[in-house]
């Protein structure tokens, strides 16, 4: 009952800071610090999974979203020239359509969600062996099962998308261009001095030039 009790404490702790990081995103000025928020929000998330035993689910959303995702949002929008006096120009006109298709969606969610809250107990999974009943369940090991199982295929075919997806991307960054300054590593390496200082030799005094005064002509 005790460890029920600081599990629970724990979901509301993650939960309110979840909320509030939430809150924060759709609400900072500064584009950076909304997505610093975003990066709170998602680390609540997985502390949350982490309660309901998706610990699979949890790192996954820490190391694809955390890691990669909000680390190229901070990149594009860092190197944006983001002009936020036009975007907030607008904002109030907009606030009350926005206001109500939000407490829409909220209510929704609220009334599918709302049954889940109910006491229950956690899933486990039952092994007889030897006569004797077992407890054992993992989550990353069922999923795993399933997904190189059942969904083998599919996995298969995702894979092979990325590959595309990762040659066509190099093949358009090296893709030569006449507008791009190109040059090549070998020939810098193969360079030699000859090739690119040339010795002149200069006189150290030069006379300077004779300046005949003229006569004005009336």
């Amino acid at each position: 009952m005790q460890n029920m009790d600081a599990r629970t404490g724990l979901f509301y702790v993650f939960a309110l800071v979840l909320l509030f990081a939430a809150f924060k995103v759709i609400t900072a000025r500064n584009p950076v610090h909304a997505a610093l928020y975003l990066v709170l929000a998602f680390f609540q998330a997985a502390a949350v999974w982490i309660l309901l035993k998706a610990e699979f689910l949890a790192i996954t959303l820490v190391l694809v979203y955390v890691g990669a995702v909000m680390v190229l949002f901070l990149f594009v929008v860092m190197m944006l020239d983001v002009n936020m006096d036009g975007i907030r120009k607008n904002f109030w006109k907009h606030f009350p359509l926005a206001a109500t298709v939000g407490t829409l969606i909220a209510l929704e969610m609220a009334a599918v969600l709302i049954g889940g809250f109910r006491p229950s107990q956690e899933p486990k999974a039952v092994l007889a062996v030897a006569g004797q009943a077992v407890e054992q369940f993992s989550n990353t090991k069922e999923l795993g099962k399933v997904l190189y199982s059942e969904y083998l295929y599919p996995l298969e075919i995702a894979a092979v998308i990325l590959l595309v997806a990762i040659i066509a991307a190099i093949a358009l960054t090296l893709r030569e261009r006449k507008d791009s300054k190109y040059i090549n590593p070998a020939d810098q390496i193969r360079v030699k001095r000859a090739d690119r200082v040339s010795l002149v030799k200069i006189q150290p005094t030069v006379a300077a030039p004779v300046v005949t005064a003229t006569e004005d002509k009336p």
